[in-house]
């Protein structure tokens, strides 16, 4: 038998060999070592994105801003109790609830959740309005007696010039006048009167009164002079809102 022998040149040689040692990397397959970087390769999976500031870290109850306000001195779900009281024992008086805003706002109105109305009541110079830390009147409402005298829901009660609120502490003063049942025209409360205040002392109250006598709400106010006699009475924290 005879064998024939094929020369192959040189060059064709070496080029054959560089294919074939090519192949042999490009078929390896997935083994233990990198893959080179590059056009070809496939893309790494991105990183799962941080989550949101206070968000899906467990249940952080509702916020104003799900009702469409801005602020509230309690959500109005807890706002169970209902609280009354005589014209002699706050009528004159300025009563104020302590709210803090976390966040610059324009603040148009004083929600007040109207439990119930005394359809013989004869109001007059029934005010609502904002001190600000200082005891200084930043906005006040119109007289709102013809609105306490209708429709026992929340309602929104326009401040007569909007103003800019910084974040901060203010006071939401309420000032009635007239003559009415005790026990009808009634409001929305969110505390228990004297416990509210828990661990506060003047100027920086919860829940107090201030003066006597009064038909308007005064421009300034001394927050040193917060009084908790009436309150503890059962003239409990009403419940307000701010839109």
């Amino acid at each position: 038998m005879r064998t024939r022998t094929t020369l192959v040149p040189a060059g064709l040689a070496t080029a054959l060999a560089a294919a074939l040692v090519l192949t042999g990397c490009s078929g390896s397959g997935s083994g233990s070592g990198p893959r080179p970087s590059g056009s070809g390769t496939a893309a790494s999976a991105p990183a799962p994105a941080p989550p949101a500031p206070g968000g899906g870290a467990g249940y952080a109850g509702p916020r104003p801003q799900d009702q469409n306000l801005l602020a509230w001195t309690g959500d109005p779900n807890d706002a169970g109790h209902v609280t009354a009281q005589s014209a002699a024992g706050v009528g004159g008086r300025v009563t104020l609830v302590r709210i803090v805003l976390r966040e610059r706002i324009t603040w148009s109105n004083v929600w007040l959740g109207l439990a119930g109305i005394d359809a013989n009541a004869h109001l007059s110079h029934c005010q609502l309005g904002v001190y600000d830390a200082a005891g200084t009147l930043r906005a006040s409402t119109a007289d709102i007696s013809p609105q306490l005298m209708t429709d026992a829901v929340a309602k929104p009660l326009a401040l007569a010039q909007p103003f800019d609120a910084a974040p901060g502490t203010y006071f939401i003063a309420l000032l009635l006048n007239g003559e009415w049942a005790t026990n009808a025209l009634t409001f929305k409360s969110t505390g228990a009167g004297i416990s509210v205040n828990a661990g506060l002392t003047p100027p920086n109250l919860r829940y107090s009164t201030l003066l006597t006598g009064q038909t308007s709400l005064p421009g300034t106010v001394n927050l040193a002079e917060q009084s908790t006699s009436t309150i503890n009475t059962g003239w409990a924290s009403q419940w307000y809102a701010v839109s």
